[in-house]
């Protein structure tokens, strides 16, 4: 069904074949799990003959589990003989002049490759394709992000222990990705988590440190886990001892931020209109200015793919889309908040696939 609905985007879009190497659009149309290597691993698809895949031989037999036609073509260990064999591979596919291929995945190792063997193909952007397959989800993949936000929920829960004033970032981080493991999270993290206390809470996208927690500190925890392939992404804050009032303040900002982000989207909102939601109630109270990203991203196979939600995006919102919504304040060389939960578009309006509590919790 995906592979046929592709066709039926290329059509729309004028593609002639879509080239996708290894990563999670390989993944979603062929059920195959390549990682990315040094050995490329790419897939043709054309609308009207079987998807030609290109490969190492030592991953053959992972062809052996299909059950629909594919054309192979696998090489040794010699770089040497990989353009001979792309040249063989694209023989009697007679492409078309549009080849189109993801620009944040496809490599320079591949995109070469294969314009050797097409010299005179022109290369597009495949994303309003590949996206248009991928924003809208099934029912069984909200069931899998549905199980990975548990995951994580439960995760964070049995990490709240070792959390006191005195521990550092790196041992909360430490123990936060054992505790992913043990409730079930795939090793392959959607992304390494984020604990960030004080000033370092400033940083949307702060990296662990040893800086310890101290009285007065806002903590940021922003985590995820992976369960068959598709990611959650969750961030809370928690008050560490006693907080000054300009903290409470901005916390409860964001809760109300985030719950207006939530309840914004629905079948044919745009994701601007969600957006504009979520940030005016940070501008209205004066902080506009140190809430610096965009309220939210998709969210599925890769931690972040379409839709954006951000300003300017137009893109209507449907059924089955899955996004984050993570408004946050930040006042440099003081403290930071973020609230980010995971939603998707239903028939009534829109539905939080996270539902661990919101409220300012402190660690004593």
């Amino acid at each position: 069904m995906r592979r046929e609905k592709l066709v039926q985007l290329m059509d729309d879009h004028g593609v002639d074949a879509v080239a996708v190497n290894a990563g999670p659009s390989l993944t979603y149309l062929t059920d195959l799990h390549f990682h990315l290597m040094e050995r490329p691993v790419v897939i043709i698809f054309t609308k009207d003959k079987p998807p030609t895949i290109i490969l190492p031989e030592l991953e053959k037999v992972k062809l052996d589990s299909l059950n629909y036609e594919v054309r192979s073509f696998t090489y040794g260990e010699d770089p040497a003989s990989w353009g001979a064999l792309f040249r063989d591979a694209v023989a009697g596919l007679n492409l078309g002049p549009k080849i189109a291929v993801e620009p944040r995945q496809f490599r320079v190792l591949e995109y070469e490759l294969l314009k050797s063997a097409v010299p005179d193909a022109e290369f597009i952007d495949a994303s309003p394709v590949i996206s248009g397959l991928r924003a809208v989800k099934s029912q069984d993949e909200v069931k899998d992000m549905q199980k990975a936000v548990k995951i994580a929920e439960a995760a964070l829960e049995a990490t709240l222990p070792l959390m006191s004033i005195g521990v550092d970032e790196k041992e909360i981080a430490a123990e936060l990705f054992l505790q992913l493991m043990r409730h079930g999270s795939e090793n392959s993290l959607p992304f390494a988590p984020i604990v960030a206390a004080g000033p370092n809470g400033a940083n949307p996208h702060a990296q662990p440190s040893s800086r310890k927690l101290q009285n007065g500190d806002l903590l940021i925890i922003d985590w995820g886990a992976r369960y068959k392939g598709y990611a959650s992404d969750l961030t809370r804050t928690f008050g560490i001892g006693r907080l000054a009032e300009t903290e409470k303040e901005i916390h409860h900002l964001v809760h109300m931020a985030n719950r207006a982000g939530r309840k914004a989207g629905g079948v044919g909102v745009t994701c601007e209109q969600v957006d504009r939601a979520t940030r005016g109630v940070i501008e209205t109270a004066g902080y506009g200015q140190y809430f610096s990203h965009r309220t939210g991203h998709g969210l599925g196979l890769d931690c972040h793919e379409d839709p954006y939600i951000r300003e300017g995006n137009r893109q209507l919102l449907e059924v089955g889309m899955t996004y984050t919504v993570e408004p946050g304040i930040y006042l440099p060389g003081k403290n930071g908040v973020r609230i980010e939960d995971d939603v998707v578009v239903t028939a009534e309006g829109s539905k939080s696939l996270s539902t661990l509590t919101r409220k300012l919790r402190y660690i004593l």
